[in-house]
């Protein structure tokens, strides 16, 4: 039996062994064509295959060949290890989660997320004029030209730009080695120093023309320089140069010694002795030993000055000391200091020499200093400081460098540089960039070590979720950030500093996906709703599941949820106003019992044609406990005498707002194909928005989609109804609020009624009129015209790109369309900050649009507060999901179908980080101006003149007929009587005598604005007017060809 069954196994076995080893085969070539496919692209030759290998044809054929049960997450990983490296090694066993070898590499990528600065991703410059066996002696960052200086110690002088590109470069022929270099901000030099002379060069210079101006003689070997900058200081150049004496020079350079205006217009080059007994120098002795660097400090309008003297080690003082005799702030260290450096954050000053530790040291205090640091084996060489990040980077005569927190005093990261061995250079240069986050190094070779942060943002994909996101909800109270994504996965982040506080796996269960959530005003609790129609209630603060309300379904209609808004929340009843997917909007009830449906919204309306309102009777029993009374449709009978058909087909419900306080009771709702209906449960009315015509004739808006509603209330407007309230009915306001997730709480407060001169009820019978006995309206009397001046206003964001601004009366009062050179693209999301002055809107395609609506909101009737566009930039490479606003720190958080959730600062669209990075989120800086890796482009602020489409200047006559060009000598009648002749001449006369206005300067435009309806391209093509002669001209040569 035992053969038998070891048989039946062998026989088995070995189709499955041969089936599998066919599948690693085609696995195999799959890749190796996607590795080709990508390379020719990147090469830019054309892709000839039948198509390219994206990721969802990657990862429907790996689990064709393998099987469904290989993991999506898997197969992400695998192709974004190929697509971010196409040399990079694979196995065919990491499809299939397992990785042979790479604990190693796993733990170095989570070590590396760690470091300060990515070493693995270092630049190296090699700069071909460097000398062989030359050496940088000293790199300068000049930050208001935004450009660097480098010297050699051979006589090369250099000017980077900030792309790190030689933009003037010289070779100084001198014996002497140069130890020192800066720039002149007020000459706009360099000035270098060598061990006899000071060099000063005019890089400006064209050609091949290099103005040099040296020095010399010098009484001792100058050892360092560096400039004064005093604003006072004008036309002239302070510098401060060390020397191996232990004295500090000061000099004053002026554009008079040097006469840079006469030498300008020389075409040879120049290379002309100056006599230093002509300069006028200031010394001072201040150290017993050589005063190896010296630094000015505009912060503290102190100079320092080091030595590797153990008495007279440190000098802080002011640069007026060195023209007195007055005592000088000393400090004094063991062995000396060979660096130092100022952190104008922290305030503190940071010293190193032989005795290899770092001290600290306030700047008012030279007896002791506040913090001593030690790790380096060698002396410390140089010192630099990361004034963003208060970092301390200190570098060792033997390459090593050290990274360390100022306010931890805690070592962050070592690293060396690896150029040539230790002991061949004992010296080399560094600075550090605070305005790119990058250190230049410089020895034989210049070295760019970039943040490991600035790495991530740029080149790292965002992630916040593996699949595409489905919510995005903001919680005020707590602040904090709820992300739901396709797979049904709940996180919840930390707004302050982007780490995740606790998420919830398949929360409605295994499969189910949850499609919307709304957290309560008050932020404790989260309610969520899911693709078959169930909801649940949660805690928020905690993450446990309070109840589950699922609903009966007595219908096949698909029960998907769209959108929930919180009415009401406590620990006895929860009310939620949802909307699905068939178009059905209702109010759900539920406690620890049970839960219902108390109410629904009429499924369609039966407009009668050229009248968009229609009345409403309403229950007034209801209103207490649904919130919104029940509704029932009132007919016109002389309507339906004459007119059968709708005004508005009936539509299945895409989205809705609801405004909901006292004396203001309104849903909004959208649909697919245009049609935006705003039920008035104070009016008793339902209104289909629409335009009115030229002929006044009511009809439908000519758009497509709507994806989103949103209410616009202005500030003013809540300011006004406070003053009017009573001080009772204000405390109901406080009890009662209805606002969607995605609003402040406090908007509440700011709800205003409409007209009360609009307002009409329409009662057929006295049995009808007896159902508005009980109701109680709260009426607030208030002029008419201030009440138009701060009502509010109802936004609709459509798919051609338009957004459209309507009166809670239900007229058209504006039309937006984004300023783009790109044709127009669905708009998906809108939201708006608390006080109502700016409105932000997503696109299909990523992008993020910003206006400026303070001034229309407080009278959308007057022609004058326009509406401004401010700011657009790219977000994502995808559709935008929700989006929203957060005013303490002014951002704009944005969730896309690319499964990441971005944060950007509001005013000027700065890119701050991604939910769910590595590091946590600096969102008061915005001194950086990075990038994700799938967005090439910054940030657009859309100033007034370059809209042309808002011109108010008209020309009637772009061309115009030349009356002496017409009239030439050549032109007689005996020519007009050649028939022969008269077609080309007329011809070539009439249009050789068109000419543009000469009393216009500016451009021409036409007299008449296209039509938007026309599209994109022909709808904006100008219009022009031709005049009465020249038809009749044209109309003759037609005749006369004809004939």
């Amino acid at each position: 039996m035992s053969e038998k069954g070891d048989c039946d196994k062998e026989s088995c076995s070995a189709p499955e062994v041969s089936d599998f080893k066919n599948a690693l085969k085609q696995f195999q070539e799959l890749v190796e064509k996607m590795v080709t496919q990508k390379t020719k692209k990147r090469l830019g030759l054309s892709i000839e295959d039948e198509g390219e290998i994206d990721y969802d044809k990657f990862c429907k054929t790996t689990k064709t060949i393998f099987g469904p049960e290989i993991k999506d997450h898997n197969i992400k990983a695998f192709f974004r290890k190929i697509s971010n490296n196409l040399d990079a090694r694979t196995e065919w066993c990491e499809i299939f989660g397992c990785f042979i070898g790479e604990s190693d590499t796993i733990s170095s990528q989570l070590k590396e997320e760690n470091m300060v600065f990515l070493i693995s991703e270092k630049q190296q410059i090699t700069h071909a004029v460097v000398k062989r066996q030359d050496v940088i002696k000293s790199i300068v960052k000049v930050p208001h030209l935004d450009f660097t200086v480098i010297s050699s110690q051979k006589g090369v002088l250099t000017i980077f730009n900030n792309q790190m590109r030689v933009l003037a470069t010289t070779i100084v022929e001198d014996t002497a080695w140069i130890t020192g270099c800066e720039f002149l901000p007020q000459l706009k030099c360099v000035v270098a120093v060598t061990e006899r002379t000071v060099i000063v060069w005019d890089y400006k210079s064209k050609g091949s023309q290099n103005n040099c101006f040296i020095i010399k003689p010098m009484e001792n070997a100058l050892l360092c320089v560096c400039t004064v900058t005093m604003s006072d200081r004008l036309a002239k150049d302070n510098i401060l140069m060390g020397d191996d004496k232990g004295y500090v020079h000061l000099l004053t350079l002026t554009s008079d010694h040097f006469g840079l205006k006469q030498c300008k217009g020389k075409k040879e080059s120049q290379l002309q002795v100056l006599d230093s007994k002509t300069f006028n120098f200031v010394k001072r002795k201040l150290h017993d030993d050589w005063a190896v660097k010296v630094k000015y400090f505009s912060e503290l309008n102190c100079f320092g000055s080091c030595s590797s003297d153990s008495i007279h080690s440190f000098v802080l003082d002011d640069i007026k000391r060195l023209g007195d005799n007055l005592p000088v702030k000393e400090f004094s260290v063991p062995r000396g200091v060979n660096a130092f450096t100022y952190c104008a954050k922290a305030k503190v000053i940071v010293t190193g020499g032989n005795d290899k530790l770092l001290r600290f040291w306030h700047p008012t205090i030279n007896s002791r200093p506040t913090g001593k640091l030690s790790g380096h084996q060698h002396s410390i060489v140089e010192i630099v400081t990361n004034e963003k990040d208060q970092h301390v980077i200190s570098l060792s005569s033997a390459k090593i460098f050290r990274v360390w927190d100022i306010q931890t005093l805690s070592l962050l990261q070592v690293f060396h540089d690896n150029e040539g061995c230790p002991g061949d250079i004992e010296t080399i240069a560094m600075v550090f960039d605070n305005d790119r986050g990058t250190l230049i190094t410089g020895s034989t070779v210049i070295n760019i070590y970039s943040l490991t942060h600035m790495i991530q943002a740029t080149r790292q994909m965002p992630q916040t979720h593996e699949k595409r996101i489905n919510v995005l909800v903001y919680n005020r109270a707590f602040h904090q950030i709820l992300t739901i994504c396709s797979e049904s996965i709940l996180k919840v982040w930390d707004l302050e500093t982007g780490y995740q506080i606790y998420q919830i796996e398949d929360a409605h269960g295994l499969n189910i996906e949850v499609t919307c959530a709304a957290v309560e005003t008050n932020g404790f609790y989260l309610a969520t709703g899911a693709c078959d129609g169930t909801m649940k209630i949660w805690e928020f603060e905690s993450g446990q599941e309070v109840k589950a309300l699922p609903l009966a379904q007595d219908s096949k209609d698909e029960c998907r949820l769209l959108k929930i808004v919180y009415l009401k929340a406590d620990e006895s009843q929860h009310v939620l106003l949802v909307l699905e997917q068939s178009g059905k909007m209702k109010i759900i009830q539920g406690n620890s019992v049970q839960s219902y449906v108390t109410w629904m919204l009429p499924e369609s309306v039966s407009f009668p044609r050229g009248n968009p309102v229609v009345s409403l009777s309403l229950k007034s029993d209801t209103l207490q406990t649904h919130f919104f009374p029940d509704i029932q449709l009132l007919s016109d009978p002389s309507s339906q005498q004459t007119d059968t058909e709708n005004f508005v087909p009936s539509v299945e419900i895409k989205c809705f707002d609801v405004l909901k306080v006292e004396g203001c009771s309104l849903i909004a709702t959208g649909s697919a194909n245009g049609t935006i209906i705003l039920w008035d449960f104070e009016s008793a009315s339902v209104r289909c928005l629409c335009k009115i015509n030229e002929d006044s004739q009511a009809s439908v808006l000519q758009a497509s989609g709507v994806n989103a509603m949103l209410f616009l209330v202005p500030s003013a407007f809540f300011s006004r109804k406070i003053s009017s309230m009573p001080s009772t009915t204000a405390t109901v306001r406080r009890g009662f609020r209805v606002i969607p997730e995605h609003r402040s709480s406090s908007l509440n407060l700011h709800k205003e009624n409409v007209k009360s001169d609009e307002i009409s009820i329409q009662i057929t019978t006295a049995k009808d009129t007896s159902k508005y006995k009980n109701i109680q309206y709260l009426k607030i009397s208030v002029p008419p015209k201030a009440v138009a001046e701060h009502s509010p206003v109802l936004a609709s964001a459509h798919e051609n790109g338009c957004i459209c601004l309507w009166s809670i009366q239900g007229n058209l009062v504006k039309e937006l369309l984004p300023f783009s050179k790109y044709p127009s693209v669905p708009l998906t999301a809108l939201c708006t900050d608390i006080s109502t002055k700016m409105l932000l809107a997503g696109s299909k395609e990523g992008y993020i649009m910003r206006w400026s609506i303070a001034s229309f909101l407080e009278d959308p009737e007057n022609s004058k507060n326009q509406i401004k566009e401010e700011l657009c930039w790219r977000a994502h490479s995808a559709e935008v999901v929700d989006l929203v606003h957060e005013e303490e720190k002014n951002v704009v958080v944005t969730a896309s179908i690319d499964g990441s959730v971005r944060l950007w600062h509001a005013v000027n669209g700065y890119y701050l980080g991604y939910v769910g990075q590595p590091r946590k989120f600096e969102l008061s800086d915005i001194s950086w101006l990075i990038l994700p890796c799938d967005v090439n482009t910054f940030p657009t602020i859309i100033k007034e003149q370059s809209k042309h489409m808002e011109k108010n200047k008209k020309f009637e006559y772009p061309l115009m007929l030349d009356r002496d060009k017409w009239k030439s000598p050549i032109r007689s009648p005996s020519v007009l009587k050649e028939p022969e002749h008269v077609d080309k001449f007329q011809d070539f006369k009439f249009f050789q005598a068109l000419t543009s206005p000469k009393i216009h300067r500016q451009p021409l435009e036409s007299f008449q604005s296209g039509n938007r309806e026309a599209g994109a391209v022909f709808g904006f093509l100008p219009i022009y007017e031709v005049s009465t002669s020249v038809l009749y001209l044209l109309h003759w040569h037609s005749y006369r060809s004809s004939h």
